[in-house]
């Protein structure tokens, strides 16, 4: 049986967030969509995001972010403060709602703004792979939760990270294998290092 997924997007991102729902129609991807399809009639916040967490994350596995050109901290709290409560509620772990592995899926439109190719660390000697996830690319709750706890060595490792990160096309060519590896993030040691709600 499939894990059951949240789908966090914003509105520009909707054609993705179909075609997944499209591979689930077609059994490309074996997952439990617990997405919101239709908005919720109300225009007080606090229970659009209590209807949310009740009944579409708080038994969802694995939360997909879709990281499009309007997924960014720098745009502001008005413009992201539904999927940033999206994914403080999946990343939270407590009584009634049980954390969320977090897989962050970059749009085509975001490749060359996140994936800057490779530089020579001067600590190590070695090349390390520049993956900007920063408040330009990404919310605070991803960006923070992707860089999450190095142990002290002069780069991450994926033990050193929580979110997961996969480009678009990768993510389709094999989904399972992705929402997997988020999912498994939950039962690992850096599960302890998860921050909520970063400054």
């Amino acid at each position: 049986m499939g894990h059951k997924c949240f789908i966090s997007f914003k509105k520009e991102d909707i054609s993705y967030k179909k075609e997944i729902q499209e591979w689930k129609e077609n059994n490309k991807v074996d997952m439990i969509d617990k997405s919101l399809n239709t908005p919720i009639n109300s225009d007080d916040e606090d229970y659009i995001m209590r209807k949310i967490r009740e009944d579409y994350l708080s038994d969802s596995t694995v939360t997909i972010f879709l990281i499009g050109t309007r997924s960014s901290e720098n745009l502001g709290w008005e413009e992201q403060k539904y999927i940033k409560r999206e994914l403080q509620a999946s990343l939270y772990n407590g009584e009634g709602n049980t954390r969320s592995g977090i897989l962050g899926v970059v749009l085509p439109q975001m490749y060359d703004s996140i994936y800057k190719g490779s530089y020579d660390c001067s600590t190590c000697g070695n090349s390390h792979k520049w993956v900007a996830i920063g408040n330009d690319t990404v919310i605070k709750e991803f960006g923070r939760n992707y860089y999450l706890n190095s142990h002290g060595k002069c780069s991450f490792a994926e033990e050193d990270r929580y979110c997961v990160l996969v480009k678009w096309i990768d993510f389709s060519h094999n989904p399972n294998t992705y929402i997997d590896m988020a999912f498994n993030k939950r039962s690992q040691s850096i599960a302890n290092d998860v921050v909520v709600r970063p400054k």
